[in-house]
């Protein structure tokens, strides 16, 4: 579906399940993810090293291997390069505005993990910090991570990530964007812990009120990005570079 959908193209993009306490499932390096069959698929144990399959493991398993160490409740990993979210992740800028109440409800924030070579430790080391809240990360420069309870549920999530950024890139073109207020996004985090899927903390995104401004927290400071900078941060540094 990854590929059907346009989240990823020619060999782009991984995915994984967890199979039991010493397996995982994993999507072979150099294929694409549109022409795989059941054969085509690796199995590893929780080190890297092969087991089973015919082809060789991804190259990224090790961004697989470190969400399934950090976080007990995952199952399945789902890598991909959605254009709209991976155009924020290329921009330096997180997905991390109250804008979207089902978003808040399913994800809280997406934040943004600082770039690291893909295949290599800087990247697991640039995740590590963000996997045990947060059940998406955008990768500077690189692409999308999610991870669920199932391969099915991984997969909705990154669905999730790419629609949200298109709502997000069409209220910044439309040059407003009416964030919810506190009050609101209390109601949902409320609404968040009657599901059975959140199982993350996933911090939730900047409080807003409805004319799009972030009011200031009870010690006069304004809330910020998880990491990264902010929309709001970038185009600043922006203007200040021109």
């Amino acid at each position: 579906m990854i590929h059907e959908r346009g989240y990823v193209a020619a060999t782009d993009g991984n995915l994984s399940v967890r199979l039991d306490s010493h397996r995982v499932l994993v999507t072979p390096t150099s294929m694409c993810k549109g022409m795989m069959v059941t054969s085509d698929l690796v199995t590893v144990d929780l080190s890297g090293e092969k087991l089973s399959g015919r082809r060789n493991v991804s190259s990224e398993i090790a961004m697989h291997l470190l969400i399934y160490k950090l976080r007990p409740d995952i199952k399945a990993v789902v890598h991909a390069h959605p254009p709209t979210a991976t155009g924020y992740a290329a921009a330096g800028l997180p997905l991390n505005e109250a804008l979207i109440s089902e978003v808040v409800i399913c994800l809280g924030a997406i934040p943004l993990a600082k770039y690291g070579t893909p295949g290599t430790p800087e990247l697991t080391d640039a995740l590590e910090p963000l996997v045990p809240q947060y059940d998406a990360i955008l990768m500077s420069n690189h692409g999308v991570v999610t991870y669920g309870e199932d391969l099915l549920g991984a997969y909705m999530k990154m669905e999730t990530v790419e629609h949200f950024a298109k709502v997000a890139l069409v209220a910044h073109q439309l040059g407003r964007q009416q964030l919810l207020s506190h009050e609101e996004v209390e109601k949902l985090l409320a609404v968040r812990r009657k599901y059975a899927a959140a199982n993350s903390v996933a911090p939730m995104p900047p409080a807003g009120n409805h004319n799009g401004s972030r009011p200031a927290n009870g010690d006069g400071s304004r809330d910020q990005a998880p990491t990264g900078d902010t929309a709001g941060e970038a185009r600043s540094r922006r203007r200040s570079a021109r």
